[in-house]
């Protein structure tokens, strides 16, 4: 059985389609654990007329606040092998739950299976939602996750399914860090749970200005840098090796403070002329020809323009024979 785990916040607009997308499933063997987390609008009373029209379905009250405690205990309510979690303002392709639990059964434990998305809107789709999309999308086809996970969030959180065995593993619903769905992909990756995608888009974000990732705190900086260099120094970083940081824009000023405070040693290289020599930090900026008189050295590069990482990425691959860098936006 499918344990789907779905916090519910005011979203009684879109829920009844949300949940009707949910019983059309192809998959029938499934549980819904809804948790109602302190809405002030009707959505309470759509899951409970829900629940009369499907024993498949559970609604509780949230016990605490917030998304993580909402699913913490959806999570202690559920039943099932496997895991997976639902927004409930969303919509689940009504192939979704076949197609993924067909690519978990066929790889067993210590897999994720992860499908493609996309976004609708009543109103034009912003072109961010749509590259994020775009991206996500292309790595299920080039099977690149983890590759780019110091980008941003790789595992689109209502659009996976895991063994519960696995999610044990990685500590679950457990931390208390936002936000949740990246810090589960984290944990995800720093656990080898190896990533099997599903070529086919199975779920739809729906976008509108009042969606929580729009609008809550612990979503309002999407850097997360704070989240990437935690678990860059956790999993990625290696103290035999030089390491370097690209890049001396805000975020990788930013970024060279964290190293900085967590007493990380560094080289500080940039390719812009009117920053070279300069002191930041009590750091001395050089030329990114630098990197050339380091033997074994990792690279965390800060610089977001596409171009200029598509122009970096083939600079590593046509002078070094193994580089080992990482993209942090």
């Amino acid at each position: 059985m499918i344990s789907i785990l779905m916090p519910v916040k005011n979203t009684e607009q879109y829920l009844r389609e949300c949940l009707d997308s949910i019983l059309n499933q192809s998959f029938k063997d499934w549980e819904l654990i809804a948790i109602n987390d302190h809405s002030t609008d009707s959505s309470f009373n759509i899951l409970r007329e829900y629940v009369k029209k499907d024993n498949r379905i559970r609604a509780f009250n949230n016990e605490g606040k917030g998304i993580i405690n909402a699913l913490r205990l959806a999570y202690q309510h559920s039943k099932g092998n496997l895991i997976t979690r639902m927004d409930s303002d969303d919509i689940m392709h009504v192939s979704k739950l076949e197609k993924l639990f067909a690519q978990i059964i066929r790889v067993g434990n210590g897999h994720i299976a992860v499908s493609k998305v996309s976004y609708f809107s009543k109103e034009k789709v912003g072109q961010g939602y749509l590259n994020y999309a775009k991206w996500l999308n292309n790595l299920c086809e080039t099977k690149r996750h983890y590759h780019e996970i110091y980008k941003e969030c790789v595992i689109p959180s209502p659009a996976w399914l895991i063994y519960r065995h696995d999610l044990d593993k990685v500590n679950a619903f457990n931390p208390n860090t936002y936000p949740e769905d990246y810090d589960l992909c984290f944990r995800f990756y720093q656990h080898q749970i190896n990533v099997v995608p599903v070529l086919d888009i199975l779920h739809h974000w729906r976008d509108y200005p009042e969606r929580t990732s729009r609008n809550d705190k612990h979503y309002a900086d999407n850097r997360f840098l704070d989240l990437k260099v935690h678990y860059f120094l956790n999993i990625d970083y290696n103290s035999q090796l030089e390491l370097v940081l690209w890049g001396a824009g805000r975020k990788g000023k930013e970024i060279a403070k964290k190293l900085i405070d967590n007493q990380i040693r560094f080289h500080w290289i940039c390719n812009n002329e009117k920053k070279i020599g300069k002191s930041i930090y009590n750091v001395v900026l050089k030329d990114y020809k630098l990197i050339h008189s380091l033997s074994n050295f990792q690279t965390i590069i800060a610089v977001s323009s596409p171009d200029e990482q598509a122009s970096i990425k083939e600079y590593f691959e046509l002078y070094f024979s193994k580089p080992i860098y990482w993209f942090f936006c």
